[in-house]
């Protein structure tokens, strides 16, 4: 099943292996796509999916060194040398909007950006920046009503260019302890007005915002990833989380999104999710289900056989591998990743890794 063609609404895939969002640092200094890039995305254009590494849809939101944006017309234009990549190959290629909010340092941003979050509650723990190598996370500035509402306007505005770059759809990060879910979780989001206090009140930014966009480029080309039970950014467990996150996803299900994009992060060292809860988000939304967590080959299938999920997404292996899925296929041995060269400037361990060796024609 890992190979068959998929199709549901706009989505028609070669398979159903997603390569999944993974920041790689590989911008420019202003936040600028580049042709490694287009060169790095498109290696890897065999994916069913290609949803991008998060990319910013604010200058506020740019809370790490070198991550893109997508909120001018310099990027968008940089931006089409990528998915022109990807489709000239066959792919299919999502941007995932991520604004870090408060997971970010003054250093990071450009003149005249700030960091914000739902309230003035520090994230805990340090940062890399270029100009002054590792540092506290900066204190946010808690967001009045008139900076959610410019907050979610940016998602809007990127998510159009997103449309004019070439991109087949947008997914908005709720995952990982960026500004979505900063507003998701009562341990970072103490606000006691309509977005905070209650279960309604801290869904409500998610769902503004999925509404919004949805609104803006069609439905059909809007996924959402969350990540229940994550302990990245300092969130976490918390009473009603079940709750929380089922009306959650009743309600992007009734906004008719094309996916719900839920991640796993035990593989690496978070809390396992429940099987029982991973199934009920499944029930609970109508559309396309994405799985990600740590799979293998034989995972995945089993997966896909059990119906737990309608696509797979992995992550490292394609990082290391930009033919994962000719790999997969012959369950030949991975590349391994090299964690040193995750985040760092140049083409070593970005566009480097080797494909499989392909063997010469023999003659008559």
């Amino acid at each position: 099943m890992l190979f068959d063609k998929f199709s549901a609404r706009s989505l028609h895939l070669a398979n159903h292996m997603v390569m999944a969002p993974m920041t790689r640092s590989r911008a420019t200094h202003d936040h600028v796509p580049d042709a490694p890039m287009a060169t790095y995305y498109g290696q890897r254009a065999t994916a069913g999916l290609i949803i991008t590494e998060g990319t910013s849809p604010s200058a506020n939101g740019l809370g790490y060194p070198r991550i893109p944006g997508l909120f001018d017309a310099k990027q968008m234009h940089a931006w089409k040398t990528v998915t022109h990549a990807v489709h000239e190959k066959g792919g299919k290629i999502f941007v995932q909007l991520m604004h870090c909010g408060r997971v970010a340092n003054v250093a990071n941003l450009p003149a005249g950006a700030e960091v914000l979050g739902p309230a003035s509650v520090v994230c805990p723990g340090e940062m890399y920046t270029d100009s002054r190598g590792m540092q506290p996370h900066s204190a946010p500035r808690a967001m009045t009503l008139h900076d959610i509402a410019k907050a979610k306007d940016e998602y809007v505005h990127s998510a159009k260019l997103a449309i004019q770059a070439g991109f087949d759809g947008i997914e908005l990060h709720g995952a990982n302890g960026y500004l979505i879910e900063q507003f998701l979780n009562p341990v970072i989001n103490t606000r006691d007005d309509i977005y905070g206090g209650s279960i309604e009140g801290r869904n409500r930014l998610a769902l503004e915002v999925a509404s919004a966009c949805a609104d803006a480029i069609g439905s059909d080309k809007v996924g959402m990833r969350l990540s229940p039970y994550g302990v990245f950014n300092g969130t976490g467990d918390f009473p009603d989380l079940r709750k929380q996150f089922l009306d959650l996803v009743h309600g992007l299900s009734e906004l008719d999104l094309l996916y719900l994009h839920h991640v796993d992060h035990s593989a690496m060292g978070a809390p396992t999710v429940p099987a029982d809860f991973t199934l009920a988000l499944r029930e609970a939304f109508s559309g396309t289900f994405i799985l990600c967590g740590g799979f293998d080959h034989k995972r995945a299938e089993q997966a896909l056989l059990d119906k737990l999920g309608d696509l797979i997404a992995f992550g490292r292996p394609f990082l290391a591998n930009p033919d994962l899925v000719a790999r997969t296929a012959k369950d030949a041995p991975l590349n391994a990743a090299d964690m040193s060269t995750f985040y760092t400037p140049g083409a070593k361990g970005y566009t480097d890794y080797p494909a499989m060796p392909t063997r010469a024609a023999v003659p008559a």
